[in-house]
């Protein structure tokens, strides 16, 4: 969302965040090598996800119309659709419905559901 530079993203979130407690917020542990392949993934694939998101919007949205927290969110859930194939459709989206309780309102996380469920209904 920054244009942090990679290594530098990655080593915050190893060092700073991962599994630590911040503003009284504990972060959850996270499997390193997982999280590292999301983020990495999302950024070698950016616009070939972009393309297929851009695809399953309603007509008169555009990905720039979209909270870039959500984007970030939409873009993690369908890197992992497309490439994790280890991973079951229904954990994937599940997953990353709660992220999106976590930020938005049970409209927009409900727009997320409905977005990554068509993603999946493609790619897998």
């Amino acid at each position: 969302m920054e244009a942090t530079p990679l290594p530098s993203l990655l080593d915050e979130f190893h060092r700073h965040r991962l599994g630590m407690e911040i503003d009284d917020a504990q972060f959850a542990q996270a499997e390193v090598a997982f999280f590292d392949d999301v983020v990495k993934g999302v950024i070698a694939r950016r616009d070939e996800i972009d393309e297929l998101l851009a695809s399953k919007l309603t007509e008169g949205w555009s990905l720039a119309r979209l909270d870039k927290t959500m984007l970030q969110i939409l873009r993690a859930g369908t890197y992992e659709l497309m490439a994790r194939a280890d991973v079951p459709t229904g954990a994937a989206i599940s997953e990353y419905l709660d992220v999106a309780h976590a930020f938005f309102d049970a409209r927009e996380a409900k727009f997320a559901n409905g977005v990554l469920d068509s993603v999946a209904k493609v790619v897998r």
